[in-house]
């Protein structure tokens, strides 16, 4: 990686210009450099999530030094802007004169030579006066400030409003800003959470026990996951404990078929594999082969034999799998609200039309979904959002549409997680409340 500023302004072009997602462009440039500095890694990645993640607080300062609004800056300037600003506000490590300095320089070496001295007066000016910014009070106007400070679009805040009071607003979308360990579901038939424990500690993991599922650790102080021999192996893989809780809930016993429709990159199926104890059949499904061939390379990684992948559309109903499942796990795409703090740019893409449409599209697949259920069978409904539109008014028409009725799943949460809706067959997971994603998890049991 000769230039990690140059890799940073690349993807952030990309991410600005809706051409890839920012987890799958940093994903891939952190492949293609796998072996380089640790680093040059490290500062690449930190630079292009940090930008993003503080875009909004970022764009606010630049408005306050340049006459040129941000939003109408060229691409390329509008992105060596946020990545210069987040350095000299962010990055106590960086120099303001590197900043400054090497913004300039990836703007002559980008052709835009005439732009570089109006891109050093705004960083420079901005790097003079960062001790006398002007911020949103909070007691002005409660709204703008929370959006500038945790850097969330205003009408998300808002949204949360209309549900949760002021200081559980605050909790979440603050969370969104803590740095996240990583979090392995350790596999029970690869030695459990005690040997892999071990065998990461060995190679200088720093590991610490999840809060919520038995065989989830946390790890940092790691370069590449494909490096620890663990992951390597098969052992374990990189999944939230609100995506194992849902997978747990599901309940699968040795024998059963499960159906997991909307399943890549396949955490639930294999937690679920894992469950069965290599017994019965886990189906695994996505939409396209791009996601279909993430959840194979999982399968062929952890050696299960139990789970296989397809390709299917979860909107066109299966007729040879019609009641044929014991299980049928639907977390079905969703607008994303709870997960914002690991994709940060869910946030500027997301849109209230965009989540009624999303709806209808849940509602679509859940009209197939039930159907695959056994008499007496279980449906587990879940997404990784924070709408009641998606969530609960979800969950209340498949009750109120077909034979379905709510499980009470109270006794089956870990004993630290006490949620009063478990006795009505649901959990809503909050960020910055709860230790773990945004997630919601309805189980439903076939009359």
């Amino acid at each position: 990686m000769e230039n990690p500023r140059e890799c940073a302004l690349d993807v952030l072009i990309k991410v600005d210009k809706k051409e890839e997602l920012s987890h799958i462009a940093i994903s891939n440039v952190l492949e293609k450099y796998q072996f380089s500095e640790k680093r040059d890694r490290a500062f690449f990645t930190r630079l292009v999530e940090g930008t993003l993640e503080r875009q909004i607080t970022i764009d606010y300062v630049a408005d306050q030094f340049s006459k040129t609004k941000i939003r109408k800056c060229k691409p390329l300037i509008r992105a060596l802007l946020r990545m210069g600003i987040y350095q000299i506000l962010y990055m106590d490590q960086v120099p303001d004169s590197a900043a400054c300095n090497e913004a300039v320089k990836l703007a002559k070496k980008r052709g835009f030579s005439r732009l570089s001295g109006f891109v050093n007066g705004v960083l420079r000016n901005i790097s003079r006066k960062k001790e006398t910014i002007s911020y949103p009070k909070k007691d002005k106007n409660l709204v703008t400030y929370l959006s500038v400070t945790y850097s969330i679009p205003e009408w998300i805040i808002k949204f949360f409003m209309k549900t949760y009071d002021d200081e559980t607003v605050e909790k979440i979308i603050e969370s969104y800003l803590e740095d996240k360990k990583t979090t392995l579901c350790c596999l029970m038939s690869k030695g459990g959470k005690d040997v892999i424990r071990k065998e990461l500690e060995e190679e200088n993991v720093t590991v610490e026990d999840g809060e919520l599922i038995e065989n989830a650790v946390k790890i940092s102080d790691y370069d590449f996951l494909y490096r620890l021999r663990a992951f390597r192996e098969g052992k374990c893989y990189v999944q939230d404990e609100s995506s194992m809780l849902c997978a747990k809930l599901a309940g699968a016993k040795e024998g059963q078929f499960v159906m997991d429709l909307c399943s890549a990159p396949g955490g639930k199926s294999l937690y679920t594999a894992d469950q069965m104890k290599g017994s019965g059949q886990v189906l695994s499904r996505d939409l396209t082969e791009y996601k279909t061939d993430l959840i194979e390379d999982n399968i062929e990684r952890m050696g299960f034999t139990n789970m296989e992948a397809e390709v299917f559309d979860a909107t066109i109903l299966d007729e040879e799998h019609i009641e044929a499942a014991d299980v049928v796990i639907a977390d079905v795409p969703c607008s994303g609200l709870g997960i914002m703090g690991k994709k940060n740019d869910i946030k500027y893409h997301i849109s209230e039309d965009g989540m009624k449409d999303l709806v209808k599209l849940q509602r679509e697949i859940l009209t197939n979904a039930v159907q695959y259920v056994k008499h007496g069978g279980t449906l587990i409904y879940s997404t990784c959002t924070i709408n009641p539109e998606e969530n609960e008014k979800n969950m209340q028409w498949i009750i109120n549409n077909f034979d379905y009725e709510a499980v009470d799943i109270t006794e089956e949460l870990p004993k630290n997680l006490k949620i009063e809706t478990a006795k009505d067959g649901y959990i809503q997971l909050l960020p910055g409340v709860h230790s773990c994603d945004g997630f919601f998890i309805a189980k439903l049991r076939r009359k």
